[in-house]
């Protein structure tokens, strides 16, 4: 059980692209409730693979976009356990260049998590 209903509404969307774009849409426009809901700590423990797979990938984009708007990352953000141990990339088919070329260029929430997401993809209108 995820524990914060942003992102457990966000993990039970039907599918996961819209559910990021979702986040990234309340991350670009700044979203005073889901930011302040983030500073309520998520216990892993209780979560289970699924959930962390989901809050691994949308934890990299959450603490880039904190880093961005200049406010602080709350540490949970950051707990080991949302990390992967093979790098994921979205998008999933890509060339091998490509990944490499993301490995390379993501900047690093993105690295210390490996999670590799198309940077121009995740610019908002």
């Amino acid at each position: 059980m995820i524990g914060n209903k942003y992102l457990e509404e966000l993990f039970n969307y039907p599918d996961e692209d819209t559910a990021l774009n979702q986040l990234l849409e309340m991350l670009k426009n700044k979203d005073e409730k889901f930011i302040n809901s983030l500073n309520e700590p998520i216990d892993l423990t209780l979560c289970d693979k699924k959930e962390i797979e989901f809050l691994t990938k949308v934890s990299a984009l959450i603490d880039y976009y904190l880093q961005i708007h200049g406010l602080e990352v709350p540490d949970w953000l950051r707990d080991d356990k949302l990390s992967f141990k093979t790098p994921y990339y979205h998008p999933r088919r890509i060339s091998d260049f490509d990944k490499i070329k993301l490995q390379i260029t993501c900047p690093g929430p993105f690295r210390a998590r490996n999670v590799y997401f198309d940077m121009s993809g995740l610019e908002r209108v």
